[in-house]
């Protein structure tokens, strides 16, 4: 698999300290020393391919470390906290993804047998050694960054063959269930959309339950194990991460921000800022600033990769 694995880096090697989308449809790659502030962010369902160095990422109170030739499969939006570190022979952080589309995983489920599932309160989130048949369709998906009149033929296919390689690992149930109607995941994955869209007004656990067409308590046990948070607790680093990116491009006060993303109380928001980013938001953004000055960044950008 190295061979494979130094391919794969001489392809990606012209990734950005950001999220670089390429030419190829949902894959995305990112390269370098990143700001910690934009690996504070909500991470969008993908399946994730390190390839030099190592990530750290802390949803929750989980904490997963992720090494060369791991990849890691969020199934559903979570708000994350990750940091990441160069090799030990000191070679840049780079990493390569491939944003889920449910609709394509549904596809790909018509024409394959169903295996046996998960249990019944599996975590949205994990990550497993790469096998040499994943790494192999990665390799060939990377290889039309240099064939792009190929791309439109050839990626859905190899986008089928990392989604069928995922399927076939400890992973598998996670994209089956996204995909797949009246899942506890994809019902938990009901609810989130709403948070998502709805994270600035007042939230009640017995609505989200009836829209997940769960009891109370089921839906609760189910969405703590999905995304390692209460409902609530969800919704609350959803509005701090919106705060925090709102503050940071200077979209208005603290105290504006803190109106605008739901909370009743300046202090509180406050409070509940600095437990989540370890300053309150004047210092924060003092903090931020002044790293991305000394970086050589002259604008932000989100990565969530």
């Amino acid at each position: 698999m190295e061979q494979q694995l130094r391919e794969i880096r001489a392809l990606a090697s012209k990734a950005e300290n950001r999220r670089t989308e390429t030419s190829i449809p949902r894959v995305a790659m990112v390269q370098g020393e990143i700001p910690e502030h934009r690996l504070a962010a909500i991470y969008d369902p993908m399946v994730n391919l390190i390839l030099t160095g190592s990530k750290t990422m802390t949803v929750g109170e989980r904490t997963f470390h992720y090494d060369p030739a791991t990849y890691f499969v969020m199934s559903v939006d979570l708000p994350a906290v990750g940091t990441v570190h160069p090799s030990a022979k000191g070679d840049p952080y780079l990493a390569i993804s491939l944003t889920l589309d449910p609709t394509i995983v549904a596809n790909l489920l018509a024409d394959i047998a169903r295996p046996s599932g998960a249990g019944l309160y599996g975590s949205g989130f994990s990550v497993a050694p790469v096998t040499p048949e994943l790494l192999d369709a990665w390799l060939r998906i990377m290889r039309l960054l240099e064939r792009p009149d190929e791309i439109a033929a050839l990626a859905p296919v190899y986008e089928r063959e990392i989604l069928f390689r995922v399927l076939q690992g400890p992973h598998g149930w996670m994209l089956r269930d996204i995909a797949t109607p009246d899942t506890a995941l994809s019902r938990i994955g009901v609810a989130i959309d709403w948070i998502q869209r709805n994270f600035a007004q007042e939230i009640r656990v017995e609505t989200l339950a009836g829209m997940a067409a769960l009891s109370v308590s089921a839906f609760h046990r189910h969405f703590k194990a999905v995304t390692a948070l209460s409902p609530l607790q969800y919704q609350k680093r959803i509005r701090l991460l919106h705060a925090r990116s709102q503050l940071i491009a200077g979209q208005g006060s603290a105290t504006s921000i803190a109106f605008g993303v739901g909370y009743e109380s300046p202090n509180q928001f406050s409070r509940e800022y600095a437990r989540l980013f370890g300053l309150p938001p004047s210092r924060d953004l003092v903090r931020v600033t002044r790293d991305l000055r000394q970086a050589g960044h002259p604008s932000d950008h989100a990565v969530a990769i």
